[in-house]
């Protein structure tokens, strides 16, 4: 059971880690060896770990892979992957080389804006407040300039602010609704900056203004939700060129594709875990690269839904003998800024890729989704999605079960032709040890 403690976060890090495992653990320094086991042996790059987030204790490992062979607008990469699933890499690698004799992926930025609100709550006449927001908005712009020159060199900076009523959905709910652009930054610190400073600006300018405090801030934050960062990946090849496998046309399989996309048009059910599969690709990539997955996750999953009904993110289709396939995502990415210059897995990924600038980041993202959307309805529409993933969650089970290195080797001839599971793995190699 867990007790309660005062003061945790100032103790050491030995002290946390005694705490912790005498607290939770039947054997402390069985606990306490494990953690000391993924500590990096170099001191100085796991006291730079230690210093990523709060309460450090160890590092918690997750597999880096590559996936070869992309051809992204004429030039070849090999994308760095950390995921834990088990045939995400192998999926996006067999994508990309099918895709590699095909003329492989086309990528296109369709735009950039970024986000940020400043959320406020006016009592007054809705006519004063536009007024006093025409008459201000250069002074609310021009608080931000002290630190935003850095950013407009780079051509970026603030794009537009505009007040919306939001009176309908709140009595008395206004915002400031405001555009940015970043450049190779992911941006959340400085629209944050931007944000607060103007929030304060336009509070002490209503003091002046009002004789009553009528307008006051709730909140200013800049939103994951980005409809206008865009970034578009799309195949195609002539459908007699698209045949998977053995016994398949191509006309047959692209037929079965454009089936399976409009099902996930149509069926949100089966929307979520078409989406999900794209965004195997998509999060791997960002997690390789020091971006945050889980806000491109909350806004990803927002642009699905945008029309009101959760939907594929991905388009198929047949027109004058060619296949098409299409993926639009938004993402907002960042390749300086956050961990990119202090994880050294980070830099090592970033120059894999060639050290792209946050544009050409949002493509690779989009093709390696494409990629993966892809190739799980080429698994799903052909042999059946199992196939190739039970093959990695067989030895997942032979590893758990302690199998041997030739137990391994026959139990994976063994289930080309059987049902995986726990029960049968185990039934397996009990008969082979007997």
């Amino acid at each position: 059971m867990s007790q309660r403690i005062e003061g945790f976060s100032k103790l050491t890090k030995t002290e946390k880690i005694d705490w912790i495992t005498q607290t939770h653990f039947k054997n402390p320094e069985k606990a306490k060896a494990l953690l000391t086991q993924y500590w990096n042996s170099d001191t100085a790059l796991q006291n730079r770990h230690d210093e990523f987030i709060e309460n450090t204790l160890s590092n918690f490992y997750i597999s880096l892979g590559v996936a070869p062979n992309f051809l992204i607008n004429g030039a070849l990469y090999t994308l760095p992957m950390v995921t834990e699933e088990s045939s995400v890499v192998a999926a996006a690698s067999n994508a990309a080389k099918f895709w590699l004799s095909r003329g492989g992926f086309q990528t296109q930025i369709i735009n950039t804006f970024k986000v940020g609100q400043i959320h406020f709550l006016f009592e007054g006449d809705p006519q004063v407040l536009n007024a006093f927001f025409e008459k201000n908005k250069a002074a609310l712009l021009e608080s931000t300039l002290a630190f935003a020159q850095n950013m407009k060199a780079r051509g970026g900076g603030i794009q537009s602010i505009a007040l919306r009523d939001k009176t309908a959905l709140m009595p008395h709910y206004y915002q400031l609704h405001l555009h940015f652009k970043t450049a190779d930054a992911m941006g959340a610190n400085f629209i944050n900056s931007c944000l607060e400073t103007i929030a304060t600006e336009m509070e002490q300018l209503a003091e002046k203004e009002f004789k009553s405090k009528e307008l006051e801030v709730v909140m200013s934050i800049l939103s994951n939700y980005v409809p206008d960062c865009l970034v578009r990946a799309a195949v195609q090849c002539p459908v007699s060129e698209l045949s998977p496998e053995k016994g398949w046309t191509g006309e047959a399989f692209a037929n079965k594709i454009v089936e399976a996309v409009t099902i996930a048009k149509k069926e949100p059910y089966r929307a979520v875990t078409h989406n999900k599969g794209i965004m195997n690709g998509v999060d791997a990539l960002i997690l390789a690269t020091g971006n945050d997955f889980r806000a491109v996750e909350a806004g990803v999953h927002a642009y699905a839904a945008k029309e009101g009904q959760y939907t594929s993110l991905s388009e198929a289709w047949i027109k004058e003998g060619l296949f098409h396939m299409e993926l639009t995502l938004p993402l907002a990415l960042g390749t300086v800024g956050g961990l990119t210059k202090l994880h050294p897995m980070v830099q090592w990924n970033l120059e894999l890729l060639g050290n792209p600038s946050a544009e050409k980041l949002m493509q690779l993202c989009a093709a390696a989704g494409l990629a993966q959307n892809f190739a799980a309805l080429r698994s799903l529409v052909t042999s059946g999605i199992q196939k190739g993933h039970m093959k990695m969650h067989l030895l997942n089970i032979l590893n758990q079960l302690g199998a041997t290195a030739n137990q391994k080797e026959a139990a994976l001839d063994y289930f080309k032709k059987h049902t995986v599971s726990v029960q049968a793995v185990g039934a397996f190699l009990k008969n082979k040890n007997t």
